[in-house]
């Protein structure tokens, strides 16, 4: 063993290895920390810079949302292929650096008078493309940095934990500039803490090996069918892929239509928004740090099928809400309560599962396979979203989506998923071993 694997060996509570002096790991988890923050107040300060400076439609505030995931619709899959050719670090500076520059140019061009709806459209856009880089990547880095694989669930614990805590943090910080500076910008936070990203990034000494190269020339379509076959023939993470494509299409759907029905329907300010996110979040703060104990106390199937059901069950109440304001806003902080709970505890579980059912060389196709779904469900929830408000009202299209989220627990109760035990072995690497050379021989 050498002193840098000493290094980073510490018994946990519960007598296995933690991470806490995992040096690099702590770094990056720091720096995405910071940048899942900043992305907390980009979401909310995006569609209010454009319903409050534009005076935005429904329908423009679903295309907004719509533009901000659609990128990985088109540009996933491509990606992991590029992301299992390449180290990942170096790919990950980059989308964070067009990241930073990106948001700081809002600001700019609003100080400037030149910011209009088509910009912001544009740049919007841009950042989901930069976004779908760095998702595709950090996921298959972790590895690079968390070596066994009995620290998948600790790795995928702590980053839950850092995506609740910007969810706590995050809509209220972002409430609070937005009132304070205006939501344009308001964007200069999320630009810095991409800069915060990119040191942590800099900062790290782990080295990454260069992907092996394959037996065979290899071309792109084929190594999308690869990662397609390895995620659809795979029965847990088919499953996965399918439902979390319905939950993610049906979260976003709902958060964007609150959105709209907060600000214009019960004319809520950004602060009493930002306020509701934050407090309903802390279930998701709360559900990542207890979800280590609830897996290892209940069986693995079991959990995850509470977990998602709290997911499909949490827009429901925002419907139900009623009375004097007080109550309902204590509802619909209920609801997003009882949504991020269950997502703290699915979302180490999902993370868990899909790292320890994919080898390393796939792994890469496999983030990319996930993300063209979860986001591609997000893309769609969220234009629906504005579609149907135009359509229904915002709160007629609450009342639709509610009801199609509630079906797919019948989906999510007979997914195979929800019969493990445990997590499953590791897999057989299916990349064949070069062929050795002759001239040795």
């Amino acid at each position: 063993m050498t002193d840098t694997q000493t290094r980073t060996v510490k018994p946990s509570p519960d007598g296995t290895e933690s991470l806490w002096r995992n040096g690099d790991f702590l770094k990056f988890w720091l720096g995405e920390t910071i940048s899942l923050l900043g992305a907390q107040v980009t979401n909310l300060a995006l569609p209010l810079t454009a319903i409050l400076a534009f005076d935005a439609t429904d329908e423009q505030v679903g295309v907004l949302r719509f533009l901000q995931l659609v990128p990985y619709l088109g540009l996933a899959l491509v990606f992991g292929v590029w992301v299992d050719r390449a180290r990942r670090r170096r790919i990950m500076l980059g989308a964070n650096l067009v990241r930073m520059v990106l948001l700081a140019l809002v600001p700019v061009l609003y100080w400037t008078d030149a910011l209009s709806m088509a910009s912001l459209l544009t740049i919007a856009c841009a950042v989901g493309v930069a976004s779908v880089l760095f998702d595709v990547s950090w996921m298959s880095y972790v590895p690079t940095l968390v070596r066994d694989p009995k620290h998948y669930v600790e790795a995928g614990a702590k980053m839950g934990m850092s995506s609740s805590a910007a969810d706590v943090a995050g809509p209220g910080l972002a409430g609070v500039l937005i009132g304070a500076l205006t939501a344009p910008v308001a964007l200069i936070v999320n630009a810095f803490s991409y800069l915060v990203s990119l040191v942590s990034l800099l900062l790290i000494r782990t080295p990454e090996p260069r992907p092996q190269p394959p037996a065979a020339r290899r071309h792109v379509p084929t190594e999308l069918r690869d990662g397609l076959r390895w995620v659809l023939k795979n029965p847990v993470l088919r499953s996965l892929a399918l439902i979390g494509f319905c939950c993610n299409f049906s979260m976003i759907a709902v958060w964007t239509m609150f959105l709209l029905y907060g600000t214009h329907d019960l004319r809520l300010s950004p602060t009493t928004l930002g306020g509701v996110f934050a407090t309903a979040s802390v279930g998701g703060l709360i559900g990542a740090a207890i979800s280590r104990r609830v897996i290892r106390r209940f069986r693995l199937g079991l959990a995850y099928l509470v977990s998602q059901s709290a997911v499909l069950a949490g827009p429901t109440l925002i419907v139900l809400a009623a009375g004097p304001r007080p109550v309902m806003v204590g509802m619909f902080v209920l609801s997003f309560f009882t949504t991020y709970l269950g997502l703290g505890v699915a979302g180490v579980i999902i993370v868990s599962l899909r790292q320890a059912s994919t080898p390393q060389s796939m792994m890469g196709r496999m983030t990319a396979v996930f993300r063209t779904l979860l986001f591609g469900g997000g893309a769609l929830g969220g234009l629906s979203a504005g579609l149907l408000s135009g359509r229904l009202g915002a709160h007629g299209a609450l009342t639709v989506a509610a009801i199609g989220s509630a079906t797919i627990l019948i989906a999510l109760a007979l997914s195979p998923v929800s019969r493990l035990h445990a997590l499953p072995p590791p897999p057989q690497d299916p990349t064949p071993a070069p062929a050795p050379d002759r001239a040795a021989a």
